[in-house]
């Protein structure tokens, strides 16, 4: 690809009318092409697998326990919080976008929102389904974490942030899904007035709950908007704040340190604006978006990417200085289990994360680097792979190193570790395919206001330099 100058890239490429716009974004869920349905057949195929996969794993895990995970004393927590607390960071971008980018005004947001909106709420299913089958019989424990009424007599421990969890996480999946839904309405509408199929118009008929496009109906649905996005900017903080706080209250080795919060939701967002390029890229050429989702939104994309990597990075740093400096002969000890890669069995990890992290996305330094495809597929893969080992670094290399070494036992993964993974990836990528087949993946609406914008400016600008021409002669 051929090193453009990003300035002069324009948010809305070609010569777009509002029809055209219907064309390229309304009709990819009215009307799947020849071509379009076999290359939507074959990664929702490949998924369903991966979901059958889970199915197994969840029924086997059911019927038996969570035995059958590699789990142990001390390493209680292993792959299910480190992928619970992965899943909740991937759909951290999804509200960063939407609602602060949104009461930010950046109109370049509009093109990319509605996918990363999607993107979050199937992340935070995948993410919560691991804590509930921690409990090992869901059935007979996860009420308990309900706040029931003080005449029951029954009283969640409020003090434990494994209960502030249940509150945030389920705060933010709802918040995030009435945020979606609402900013859907009027495409639903839309999608209503041009679908031919009868039963298809039925449905986005009542989905878009009898919208008119008249001027209460839009004043109503910008107040609700703006609300919920003032709703859903403390939570991009506060969620993976909280789930920070998992560890940070504890007396873990390497857990009990103040930076947690603000390092857990940069590489939140870190992981999550790479989780948004790395699907957007193929999607964008499947459906022929590219002159809706422009090379300015993957190079802004890649430079959010790159500054919330640097503050991840200088949390790395912050990890290894606390540990040193506190005296601590078990903090010592842990970083030497880290960090000894000639002896230490998992140390590779913590060197993988570093190399995945840290040093491969430096590439974003570069304009040309931001640009090309294969290098913002690379950077993306490995800033993904990189955040998944930071978990497994923080959470079970820290259980197998306590201060009790007397009861430190090695932690290793088995299948079903890695079948329920994969079978959440799978899910995810399922439900995302499924999404873009039967709901606009880009928000229509926004993209004309954003379209007639933009005619607007270069309307102003014809005028002006007209004027001064004509002023010189």
């Amino acid at each position: 690809m051929a090193y453009q100058d990003i300035d002069k890239v324009p948010l809305i490429e070609g010569d777009q009318t509002f029809s055209s716009i219907d064309r390229i974004i309304a009709d990819v869920p009215l009307q799947q092409k020849r071509h379009n349905k076999k290359s939507w057949l074959a990664p929702t195929g490949v998924a369903f697998i991966f979901v059958n996969i889970l199915m197994v794993t969840v029924g086997w895990l059911l019927y038996q326990g969570i035995g059958i995970w590699g789990n142990n004393i001390p390493t209680a927590w292993a792959f299910d919080i480190v992928n619970f607390v992965w899943w909740i960071g991937i759909g951290h971008a999804g509200t960063l976008i939407s609602a602060i980018l949104l009461l930010m005004r950046q109109q370049w947001r509009n093109s990319i929102n509605r996918f990363s909106e999607a993107m979050t709420i199937f992340a935070v299913m995948c993410a919560g389904m691991f804590p509930l089958l921690h409990t090992g019989r869901p059935w007979v424990a996860f009420y308990w974490l309900f706040p029931f009424p003080n005449i029951l007599g029954i009283w969640p421990q409020f003090k434990s942030p494994l209960m502030w969890d249940v509150f945030a996480v389920s705060t933010y999946f709802t918040v995030s899904l009435v945020f979606w839904y609402i900013g859907l309405i009027p495409d639903f509408a839309t999608l209503r007035d041009r679908a031919t199929n009868v039963p298809a118009k039925y449905v986005y008929a009542f989905l878009s709950l009898g919208w008119r496009g008249s001027a209460k109906h839009w004043h109503r649905y910008e107040q609700a908007y703006l609300l919920l996005a003032g709703l859903s900017t403390p939570l991009v903080l506060s969620v993976h704040s909280i789930v920070s706080f998992d560890f940070a209250v504890s007396v873990i080795p390497g857990w009990n340190t103040s930076v947690f919060p603000p390092y857990f939701v940069a590489g939140a967002v870190y992981a999550g604006f790479a989780m948004v390029i790395l699907l957007m890229i193929p999607v964008r050429k499947m459906y022929g978006l590219e002159e809706i989702v422009t090379m300015k939104h993957f190079d802004w994309m890649a430079k959010i990417t790159l500054a919330t990597g640097l503050i991840v990075a200088y949390g790395y740093s912050l990890e290894v200085f606390y540990g040193w400096y506190s005296g601590s002969k078990m903090e010592h000890s842990l970083l030497v289990w880290r960090m000894d890669f000639l002896h230490q069995p998992y140390s590779w990890a913590y060197w993988s994360l570093i190399l995945c992290n840290v040093l491969i996305p430096q590439m974003f330094w570069s304009a040309k680097a931001r640009q090309s495809w294969p290098c913002l597929i690379i950077v993306c893969v490995s800033v993904n792979i990189g955040m998944w080992l930071e978990r497994f670094v923080i959470i079970p290399m820290s259980l197998m190193n306590t201060y009790l070494p007397s009861s430190n036992r090695m932690y290793y993964p088995t299948i079903w570790d890695f079948s329920m993974f994969f079978g959440t990836v799978g899910f995810f990528i399922f439900m995302m395919f499924l999404f873009i087949r039967f709901v606009p993946a880009i928000n229509v609406f926004e993209i004309k206001d954003l379209l007639h914008k933009l005619h607007r400016e270069k309307a102003s600008k014809t005028e002006e330099a007209v004027a001064t021409t004509g002023g010189k002669h």
